[in-house]
Parts: structure tokens; C-alpha cells; sequence
């Protein structure tokens, strides 16, 4: 037979399959594709991570679900080590997943269409203002023109700055080290290629100066990006009620967090005193904005400091951003109806701004959900895990439902069904952990809360 007749054979069978594709795509609530999204990258992941030439040495197929889950959900908690477990094409592998599950793996696909056709279709519009809680007042097709451009220009900055740094501390092969660790600090997986993640350069003011800056720029969200370069192109200053919340908030709790642990723990109080100011930022941080790198042994930490830690980690970093958590606008929704609820009133107010019913009802129940998903992660977990104490495995589910990658050392030696457990968290971390919940749910053809009102959850 030949080749035209085949072609022209399996053309109409492929036709109609993609319509019935696409129907059924259409049908679906933009948070339902979101999670089977994550879910095929996730898959594709540990398929090519189970690959013998991705691997330096045997790896079982649970560890590579593991490190495939992880790198996509941009956790950075690790069962064995990738820097010594997986060849320079496993590597590839990890840092590609990481990247896609940073910006949002819609994010890559749609910024090829537009630079190829100039436009999106209706579902990938549908499915990127969910993934990206966009306001009503911003035009889709420049917001993700604008995120893979500031992307690209951070991670390439980022990638030289720590060349220099790296080759300047003797790092074998530097040029692909940098890369690898540019990507996986603005994307705030925290997943290195040393065994003890940035431990080695704790008292290294430049390399813990770059980390933090790409660190931070992921965690604030494009959303902030994005008022910054609306205001310099339109030649005014106008940030967002959103923007001013993040940056509040942000800079507060990163002071407060390195004052209290500057002066509790007494590890990081032994230190000199530059060093020890470094080592208390970068784990205040490192937990804030969910990154998951360490410069300090975080299993050695006082007991206090790991309660701070259980707090940041839960709260993490901005909505539209790299990094994990309830998010700092849920934290904020949460004190506005605190306090209206103790002086009885019924507006929810923050910076003197009234925030809209339909954020408030979002960010309870957010919240609610996280309390119902780490409920039973921990129960099982303490089942499972019968030899660990239990603020270590209590640490281990904040880190991974808050996709933060910080361990107190127990990742590696965790069960089968312990893994799984945090495989499930992970996965729910990087979905959103209210969004889980409504994917699972059926669809609602009614418009989401997200796209209107002032701050978004």
C-alpha cells in the first residue's frame, strides 16, 4: 500500500478523534485540565526518569515517581540524590519538569502559539486566566507574552551570575550547575545537584544573595511583574492592591522571621555574626517563598524555629508565582475576617481596603481544605512511619502540601506508603489546594471567583 493511501486512511479516523478530544476538553472546568495537565507531565516525567539512560545508577520506579512529582510540582524534596543518581539526560529530564511546572506548563505551549499563529484559542484563554487568577482588566495574550520574557531574561541573568559564583568556589562542571540551579531557584523547586543542597556556601554572600533575588522575584508572582511594567510603560506609577499586599507582606514576615531566628536557634547563634545573619534570612527565606534550598542543616534547628518554619511554610508565597502555600492574599483574606468577626462588622477590610464576599468565602475555604488534607496526611503518615518522631513528619507533610522541599532528613528513608502519601500531597500543593478540590468536583459552568474583585486568592 502507499504512503498517501495510508495517510489518507487514518486522516478521517484522527480527524474525528481530535473533534471528540476537544469537545470533551471544552466541557471540562479549567481546574479539572489543570490537574490532568500537571498529572500527564508528571507521568511523562517518570517515564522517561525510568529509562536505564537516565539513570546512573538503578533507581526503582517509586523514586522516580517521586523526583518526577516533585520537580513538576516544584517541591524539591528528594528520595535519593539527583546530582548523583541520574545521568546528564536525567538531569535534562528534571530540570524541563521543574521549568513546566514553574511558569505553568500552559504557559510554554501558549507562548509558541502566539509567537506562531498571534493568538490563543478560547480554551487556552479559558484555562490560563484560571491557572494564572487573572483579573478581568488584563489582556491574556500580553500577560504570558510578558511572563515567558521576564522568565528567560531572570534565568539567563541568574544562570551567569552563579557561573561566576560557582567557578569562583572551584564547582565541577559550573556552566551546567549555574543553569541547573538559576531554574530551579526563580521556579522555587530547591532541587540542587549537591547532596546537601547550598550547605557548602553558607558564609558565600554572593551565591546567597543570587539565590534569594531569583528566589523571591519567582515567589512574588508575575502579577507584580506585570503592574511593574504596566507603570513604566505607561509612565505612572499604579501598583495593584494585589502588588501592595504581596510586597507588605513579604518584606515584613522576611524581617521578622530572620530577627527570630537570628536570636532562638541556637546553631545559627553560634555563627559568626555575618554568617549568622545570612543563615537566619536565607532559612526564613527559603521557607517563605517555598524554594527549599538550605544553607543550614535544617534537622539541627531548636524546636522553636521549626514552629516558625511549620508557619511560613503553610502560608508560602504569592498567587501567579513560582512558589507554593495558601498563598499571602489567603493570609490576609484570613486577618481582615478575624478582625471583622472580633469588632462585628460585616465589610472584611486589609490596608483599609474592603475585600470582595466571594475572596473571603475562597480563602476560608481554602484554608479549611489545607486543614482537611493535612489531617489525615499525617495520620497515615504516623502509621506508616512508626519510627519517626512525630514534628518530623508533621515537618515533612507542611513542606510537601506547601510544595517547599525542606527536610528534616526522613524524605529518604520513608516507606512505600509514606511516599505515596507525600506524592499526594505534593500533587495537591502544586495544583492549589482549594483548585484540587474543585477539579475533583464536578464542573460548574458558573464564572470563578478568580476572575473579578480586587485581591486575589
Amino acid at each position: 500500500m502507499r504512503f498517501p493511501s495510508v495517510l489518507a486512511a487514518v486522516r478521517k479516523p484522527l480527524a474525528v478523534a481530535s473533534l471528540h478530544i476537544h469537545r470533551l476538553l471544552r466541557r471540562l472546568h479549567p481546574t479539572q485540565l489543570m490537574l490532568a495537565g500537571y498529572a500527564f507531565y508528571m507521568t511523562l516525567g517518570w517515564c522517561l526518569l525510568c529509562i536505564p539512560f537516565s539513570q546512573a545508577v538503578p533507581t526503582n520506579a517509586l523514586d522516580n515517581l517521586f523526583i518526577a512529582v516533585s520537580a513538576v510540582s516544584t517541591t524539591g524534596l528528594v528520595t535519593v540524590d539527583p546530582g548523583s543518581t541520574y545521568t546528564f539526560f536525567g538531569e535534562v529530564v528534571i530540570l524541563l519538569l521543574i521549568q513546566a511546572g514553574g511558569i505553568g506548563y500552559m504557559t510554554l505551549s501558549s507562548f509558541i502559539m502566539l509567537a506562531t499563529v498571534r493568538h490563543l484559542s478560547p480554551l487556552r484563554e479559558r484555562l490560563a486566566r484560571a491557572a494564572f487568577t487573572l483579573p478581568e482588566n488584563i489582556i491574556t495574550p500580553h500577560f504570558i507574552l510578558t511572563v515567558a520574557v521576564f522568565t528567560l531574561a531572570v534565568e539567563t541573568i541568574g544562570a551567569i551570575v552563579l557561573y561566576i559564583l560557582f567557578s569562583q568556589a572551584g564547582v565541577e562542571n559550573a556552566v551546567w550547575s549555574a543553569i541547573f540551579h538559576a531554574v530551579s531557584a526563580f521556579c522555587t523547586a530547591g532541587f540542587s545537584l549537591n547532596a546537601n543542597s547550598l550547605e557548602g556556601f553558607r558564609d558565600n554572600f554572593g551565591l546567597n544573595a543570587a539565590v534569594s533575588c531569583l528566589s523571591i522575584l519567582g515567589a512574588m508572582g508575575f502579577l507584580i511583574v506585570w503592574d511593574v511594567w504596566r507603570s513604566l510603560t505607561n509612565r505612572a506609577l499604579s501598583i495593584s492592591f494585589t502588588s501592595q499586599v504581596i510586597l507588605r507582606l513579604t518584606i515584613s514576615f522576611l524581617a521578622i522571621g530572620t530577627a527570630i531566628l537570628f536570636v532562638v536557634d541556637a546553631g545559627i547563634s553560634a555563627l559568626p555574626a555575618e554568617e549568622r545573619l545570612m543563615a537566619a534570612f536565607f532559612q526564613t527565606m527559603t521557607a517563605m517563598t517555598t524554594v527549599g534550598f538550605n544553607t543550614h542543616p535544617i534537622g539541627s534547628l531548636v524546636p522553636a524555629a521549626i514552629v516558625l518554619l511549620y508557619f511560613l511554610m503553610a502560608i508560602g508565597a504569592a498567587p501567579s508565582g513560582t512558589g507554593g502555600g495558601l498563598k499571602l492574599t489567603t493570609f490576609a483574606a484570613m486577618i481582615g475576617l478575624v478582625r471583622s468577626t472580633v469588632r462585628r462588622r460585616n465589610d472584611v477590610s486589609f490596608f483599609g481596603r474592603v475585600i470582595p464576599p466571594e475572596r473571603v468565602r475562597l480563602a476560608a475555604a481554602s484554608s479549611a481544605y489545607f486543614v482537611m488534607l493535612m489531617t489525615p496526611a499525617v495520620f497515615f503518615l504516623t502509621l506508616t512511619e512508626t519510627g519517626a518522631d512525630f514534628e518530623v513528619l508533621l515537618f515533612e507533610a507542611f513542606s510537601a502540601i506547601g510544595t517547599v522541599g525542606l527536610s528534616m532528613g526522613i524524605t529518604g528513608n520513608l516507606s512505600d506508603l509514606g511516599k505515596v502519601i507525600i506524592i499526594l500531597l505534593m500533587f495537591a500543593g502544586r495544583v492549589g489546594i482549594l483548585t484540587f478540590g474543585i477539579a475533583l468536583a464536578s464542573p460548574d459552568r458558573a464564572k470563578t471567583p478568580q476572575e473579578n474583585g480586587d485581591l486575589l486568592v
